[in-house]
């Protein structure tokens, strides 16, 4: 495959510009390597000794920005939303662990002993959970514990406030489309629904609350949303995850408009919602969530749609999954954490376009594989499995099958 040739990282990576066309290039080659053989090495994925070397002096180009390498992925992101008439903006922080290896530049992770850094991505998807790409990231690391055993000022602790505002930036140039900036616990922060009131709530805001707040007028949140009547009731099934298998969940639904304070004598309005599930299955924890939002909710079907956009907050964590187990992100052996920036930079697009082709082939099986594999890609598929590639383009979820079966095969899992 060469990059003349029309490929998906030609066109998702169009426009490039890293100050050279070689390197152009080379973005390009990258993405479509890494792409056919995302768990292998970078020496494995790479066709020889020679594009092998180009690679590594690829990542090693220090005024080379990984901003710039995800740029065009950014801006394809962006007209694939422009189709769309509402798009969750989820966000989440993972940690990316590389102890054992010496690479400069990395910090602490939750434990001291740990070695590597923070990732967090904004991620955009459909209501129906389609991917649509990665629109922002931030990665640092973390300062190590001073002899004091305090940790001095973390990088990246106003990400949520400043992610929340870059969503709003893009809402700008999207009149025809609502975004939804969707989070779990930790953006459940004063300060990002302030922001947002402060620019008029150019998109929407919805997360999992943690704080059982005492409103301005007396009495504690959650209490007095539940202390009403209820919405009514909405089922669903819990897809499998974490061990877990697929279960039917049935839930009582409230939902009440509600003053919060800003901490600075005024209040910002937003609904609560409350979640909870009754007669789950014997041993089963019950469900229950708790979610805020500047969305007005009238009626259940509007408040069912608010938990429905919550639960695909998932995706992200399906997205670190394939990062990290699909694309093994964390055996790579790079001297720097600016090398391993711009290897991630194209790992993101990378894993975006594998949990796209996921889960189109769950969503739409019967879809033509030849709208999202090139030929060559297919057909590839069809041998790596011994079978006969057929005369015309099969069906995507055969092909997703047979690539996901071809990367279990014997000696298809290498050391990077």
């Amino acid at each position: 495959m060469t990059q003349e040739k029309s490929s998906w990282a030609a066109a998702e990576l169009k426009g490039i510009d890293l100050g050279d066309e070689r390197l152009n290039k080379r973005a390009v080659l990258r993405a479509e390597r890494l792409a056919e053989k995302p768990t292998a090495s970078i020496p494995n994925a790479c066709g020889g000794w020679a594009e092998t070397a180009a690679a590594y002096r690829f990542l090693a180009q220090d005024e080379m920005n990984w901003r710039d390498i995800m740029a065009p992925h950014w801006q394809s992101s962006t007209e694939r939303m422009r189709t769309c008439e509402v798009v969750l903006c989820i966000q989440d922080t993972t940690e990316l662990d590389f102890n054992g290896q010496t690479i400069t530049g990395l910090g602490p992770l939750s434990y001291e002993a740990q070695h590597g850094l923070y990732l967090h991505p904004t991620y955009a998807v459909t209501p129906s959970r389609e991917p649509l790409g990665v629109l922002d990231a931030y990665m640092w690391a973390r300062e190590p514990k001073g002899t004091d055993g305090v940790r001095p000022g973390i990088k990246g602790s106003t990400r949520w406030t400043e992610g929340y505002e870059r969503v709003a930036e893009q809402a700008a140039a999207l009149p025809a489309t609502r975004l939804v900036y969707v989070a779990d616990r930790e953006l459940d922060i004063t300060t990002l629904m302030v922001k947002a009131k402060e620019l008029g709530h150019p998109a929407d805001w919805l997360l999992r609350a943690q704080h059982n707040r005492t409103l301005p007028d007396g009495g504690k949140l959650w209490e007095k949303v539940t202390a009403a009547t209820p919405a009514g009731r909405i089922h669903f099934t819990l897809a499998a995850r974490q061990g877990q298998p697929a279960r039917a969940v049935r839930q009582q639904v409230w939902a009440q408009r509600v003053a919060l304070s800003d901490a600075a004598g005024g209040v910002v309005s937003a609904t609560c919602i409350v979640a909870r599930e009754f007669d789950p299955p014997a041993g089963v924890k019950p469900i229950e969530w708790r979610l805020l939002s500047n969305r007005e909710v009238h009626d259940l079907d509007a408040a069912a749609q608010l938990i429905d956009w919550y639960r695909a907050r998932w995706e992200v964590e399906l997205f670190f999954h394939v990062l990290k187990n699909g694309c093994r992100v964390e055996a790579l052996q790079l001297a720097s954490m600016a090398r391993l920036e711009r290897a991630l930079a194209l790992f993101m697009v990378v894993a975006w376009r594998i949990a796209r082709l996921m889960r189109l082939g769950r969503t739409c099986p019967d879809l033509d594989a030849g709208l999202l594999f090139e030929r060559d890609e297919w057909r590839a598929a069809f041998i790596l499995n011994r079978k006969k590639p057929p005369k015309t383009s099969p069906r995507l979820n055969e092909v997703v099958r047979l690539v996901v079966h071809a990367r279990r095969l014997p000696g298809a899992q290498r050391r990077r």
